[in-house]
């Protein structure tokens, strides 16, 4: 097929993005500084309109590359291969459960019972956790969901989900809703442990996706675009889903 010939088709296909807008008064990890943004020119006083930005890499739908948590290999996000950054997209949906239980975390058995229904997770796949946490947008304390001691209620990714869809099915890279990889409420005496071994085993993972409600759970592509910045651990990324 010619590249105008695959292009035609694919623009006559449905595409979701699945990063949020992002402002300075949006949910943000609370150990981080809000965003902000300053006019430095004006077209009316010079010809043309700039703003300033300040922003922590870890804002709003991000990439995390394998050096934010301390991988051996180094890579910061300009390092990840561009072929890795366009994948088969794979969503699983927990949404329902997440709905009853927000402290649920993914395991490999829900992950086998969703491949006995779609099949194997591919080689190469990007790997979703769908909760519909994102339709708390943009409401910082919705999406954190602290209790009255102050502990977090959001879900997240066992240790053992993410081992499985790395070494045993060869994942390219994860995603999710939330702000973090790990459920909050293991945090406290987990750490960020699935986190760690999603990085630093070499992969990838976006946060704090969207419209994952509006994607098939086979089937689409996803890509994932982040400005280019020298040794960067971590950006704002835009990302999209082209449906089959």
């Amino acid at each position: 097929m010619l590249i105008q010939e695959f292009l035609t088709e694919l623009k006559k296909k449905k595409w979701v993005d699945l990063s949020h807008e992002f402002g300075e008064t949006s949910p943000h990890f609370p150990a981080f500084n809000a965003a902000s943004a300053k006019t430095i020119f004006t077209s009316e006083e010079d010809g043309f309109f700039v703003k300033e930005y300040n922003f922590v890499g870890q804002y709003a739908t991000h990439i995390d590359p394998p050096i934010h948590f301390g991988a051996e290999s180094g890579e910061w996000v300009s390092d990840i291969p561009l072929k890795d950054l366009i994948a088969p997209l794979v969503v699983i949906d927990k949404s329902e459960v997440v709905k009853e239980n927000p402290d649920y975390s993914l395991t490999v058995d829900d992950i086998k019972e969703w491949e006995k229904e779609n099949g194997n997770i591919p080689e190469g796949a990007f790997v979703a956790l769908r909760t519909d946490w994102s339709k708390r947008w943009p409401n910082q304390k919705l999406m954190e969901n602290p209790d009255d001691e102050g502990q977090n209620h959001y879900p997240g990714w066992s240790i053992e989900a993410i081992e499985y869809i790395y070494e045993t099915r060869h994942a390219v890279a994860n995603g999710h809703e939330t702000y973090d990889t790990d459920t909050a409420v293991n945090q406290p005496t987990g750490g960020f442990a699935a986190e760690a071994l999603a990085l630093q085993s070499g992969h990838y993972q976006v946060e704090m996706l969207t419209h994952l409600d509006e994607v098939p759970a086979t089937g689409a592509i996803i890509s994932v675009m982040t400005p280019k910045f020298e040794k960067s651990p971590g950006f704002p990324t835009r990302v999209i889903a082209y449906l089959p």
